[in-house]
């Protein structure tokens, strides 16, 4: 059993990865394989809906100067899928929106790849927006077929500078959460 998580902010030591990072311990200590993967800050490009994947359906995108189709072949690979973006003007990050569409299209494209993996959203904001992000991520999720696990609030957290994560009592309940019950319908799927 494999969970990979995604960090879509550029701040790899933010509070995104941290909420990110505290779900994947909690697994870790559940007997889970996890793994990390920076998206943020990296060179991607988003999709052309050029319908190369879709005629070839090798699993593959065509833009090959990125880490995409690395990423494709991990969440491919991963039983549990992990997504988080802080809140740009009450969207996703472009690195998170490239992430998901490009993956999303070679998904469907090669039969939904992504079909009955759990999948969960993490999203942070200083104020608001995030309620959008999370649910940006949970349609890639559901268009995707995917089994998406709750917890006790939505999986946010209200925090700006590095280190505000910290702060967030309630953000991080939510997180620990958000990890016991992927650990639960892991163990139920398997």
């Amino acid at each position: 059993m494999k969970a990979i998580a995604f960090n879509g902010s550029p701040k790899k030591d933010g509070n995104t990865a941290h909420m990110l990072k505290l779900v994947l311990a909690d697994l870790e200590n559940d007997g889970i394989e996890t793994e990390f993967v920076q998206v943020g800050g990296e060179p991607v490009r988003g999709c052309r809906a050029c319908g190369v994947c879709r005629q070839k359906k090798d699993m593959r995108c065509v833009i090959t100067e990125d880490k995409i189709n690395e990423w494709v072949l991990k969440m491919a690979d991963a039983d549990v899928i992990l997504i988080g973006s802080p809140t740009y003007f009450a969207g996703l990050t472009p690195e998170t929106k490239a992430l998901i569409d490009r993956c999303g299209y070679v998904s469907r494209s090669n039969g939904g790849i992504l079909k009955r993996k759990i999948g969960a959203a993490v999203a942070v904001a200083r104020r608001a927006g995030a309620v959008q992000v999370f649910d940006s991520i949970n349609h890639f999720f559901t268009i995707s077929e995917m089994i998406i696990p709750g917890s006790t609030y939505w999986n946010l957290s209200l925090s700006l500078v590095p280190g505000d994560f910290e702060k967030d009592a309630e953000g991080n309940a939510t997180m620990h959460s958000l990890a016991e019950n992927i650990a639960w319908l892991m163990k139920k799927l398997k």
